[in-house]
Formats: structure tokens, C-alpha cells, sequence
């Protein structure tokens, strides 16, 4: 393991708010994704080789499912189909920032359709998932609005390639204009949520990937006889399919400056803890990494 990046699903599972599934899940090593080098294959293993850089995620390690101890080691062990294989000269680091978020991101962005000309609204833009989405975003040719909530943030997100940004304070509503977007991607929930579903233009879809502002929402009923889409995204059981296509399109559009990666922080393997409660607090930009 080179890098693994501190998730808000660690947080969950941690906490007992997301219970693990095992019939005995404990102990649990947490941590859903791993940017490394392969050490060791086994001996059925004909499609990968010993020194190539990869990349995993959720697929049984760590997670609710947790098949296999998490990503908090120095070495793991995962499926072959698990994996996606990273370009020589990509930077692991800023690939790691992109991991897991970048392809919730890409895959949930995917639910609103074709976004060339249109007008997305991407929530909690300033953390790990809504900044990857507000750069590939724009990689797929949309106009973006960024939602955040400090006002400190709204640089970072416009320097994501942002036209636009709204600071809301965190536990409430923000000021939206009623149908004024043609899509959003929501990692936040909570009380943006019936603002976000209002903000939908006509054909409009909104896809949530993630509800740190709470899960328990609210919007006016009469909204879902609107020509709207409500849908969501998970990576749970993401297959090694859709990995590896994610990240084969993220990969080069972050090697040609397409896409920029998160802002991310490194901190020691041993510094998880600390990590957890930095991103309990809230106001981190991007992401938290830990490395050995």
C-alpha cells in the first residue's frame, strides 16, 4: 500500500451507524481504497504481475460487506478482478486524491445523462466526492455551481473550474433559483436536499451519491409529478468492469490536465485516528491520505 485515502464510509462504520456485514465483524480494519504495488500474486493469477502499480476499492475490502481486511495496512489482499491498472507515469498520489470519490463522481454524474451544454449543480463541492465531480464535470462539458459552506472554500472549488459558487452555511438550506439547473450531484442531502430537487429543470435528474448532511430529508411531494428524475449511486458493489473503465477515463484526463485531482493532505498509517476526527470536524479541502 502507497496511499489509502480516509472516506466518510470509515467514519460511518466506525461510528456503528453503518453496521458491518460479516456474520463475525470483528476485528475490522477499516479503509475502502488502496493505490499500491503488487508484491505478491497468487497462483491462479495470469493478468497481473508482480511490480505493477494498481489501484482497488470497496469490492469486499473493507466496506459494510468486508470481505477482506481494509485498506489501513501495509499490504492487503484482494481479488484480481478488484483491480485497475494505473499508467507507469501517473502521479500515485494525486491518482489516490482521485480514487474512490473520482469514481463515484464519474459514475454518478453518468445517471444525469449527457452533460455537454447543460448546467450542473454539484453539492459539497469543496470535499472529496464534489470537487472530483466539479472537474470532471467540466471535463464532460457542463457549466458548473458549486455549493459549499465556508466562505474560504468558494476560491478552491472555482479553481476546479466552477462558474459559479454558493456558500451555505452547513445545516441549511441554500439559496437556490427555482428550476435553474439541468442536473445534480449531491453528496450532502439533508436540508439542500428539497433546494436541490426545486433547482431541477424540466427533464432535469438529481443523483445522490452521499448524505453527510444527514440522510433524513424533506422536499414538496408535488415535485415528483415534475418530468424530474430522482435516482442515486453507490459504489458498494461497484464491479471490476466499471473500475476499470472509470479509471482508465480518469486516469488520462488527469494525465493530460484535464481533470486536476482533489487537494489532498498525507498523514502516517499510524495517524488514522487523527485523521478521522480532522475529517469529523469538517472543512477539509479534498482529501485525507495515509501512507506507511
Amino acid at each position: 500500500m502507497q496511499a489509502a485515502a480516509v472516506n466518510h464510509t470509515d467514519l460511518k462504520i466506525r461510528a456503528g451507524q453503518w453496521p458491518i456485514r460479516k456474520t463475525e465483524p470483528f476485528p475490522y480494519t477499516p479503509g475502502v481504497e488502496i493505490v499500491g504495488q503488487i508484491s505478491e500474486v497468487g497462483a491462479g493469477v495470469s493478468e497481473w504481475f508482480i511490480g505493477e502499480t494498481v489501484i482497488t476499492m470497496m469490492q469486499g475490502l473493507g466496506g459494510v460487506r468486508a470481505q477482506r481486511a481494509g485498506a489501513y495496512a501495509e499490504h492487503v489482499t484482494v481479488s484480481g478482478d478488484a483491480l485497475a491498472r494505473l499508467p507507469k507515469d501517473i502521479d500515485r498520489m494525486a491518482m489516490a486524491a482521485v480514487g474512490l470519490v473520482g469514481v463515484t463522481a464519474f459514475q454518478g454524474l453518468n445517471k444525469l445523462g449527457a452533460l455537454e451544454g447543460r448546467r450542473v449543480l454539484v453539492t459539497g463541492a469543496a470535499g472529496g466526492v464534489g470537487s472530483a465531480a466539479v472537474s470532471i464535470a467540466r471535463a464532460l462539458g457542463a457549466s458548473v455551481v458549486g455549493i459549499v459552506t465556508r466562505s474560504e472554500q468558494a476560491a478552491y472549488v472555482h479553481d476546479l473550474g466552477a462558474d459559479q459558487v454558493i456558500v451555505s452555511a452547513r445545516g441549511t438550506p441554500a439559496a437556490l433559483d427555482a428550476e435553474s439547473v439541468d442536473g445534480v450531484l449531491d453528496a450532502v442531502g439533508g436540508p439542500l436536499f428539497p433546494a436541490c430537487v426545486n433547482a431541477l429543470r424540466a427533464g432535469g435528474a438529481l443523483s445522490l451519491v452521499g448524505a453527510v448532511g444527514g440522510g433524513d430529508v424533506q422536499f414538496d411531494a408535488w415535485q415528483l409529478i415534475r418530468p424530474v428524475m430522482l435516482t442515486g449511486y453507490s459504489t458498494e458493489h461497484l464491479s471490476g468492469e466499471d473500475l476499470r473503465r472509470s479509471i482508465d477515463r480518469l486516469s488520462d484526463w488527469l494525465g493530460r490536465g484535464v481533470i486536476k485531482p482533489p487537494e489532498y493532505q498525507v498523514m502516517g498509517l499510524a495517524e488514522a485516528a487523527d485523521a478521522h476526527a480532522l475529517l469529523e470536524r469538517g472543512g477539509v479541502k479534498g482529501r485525507i491520505l495515509l501512507s506507511p
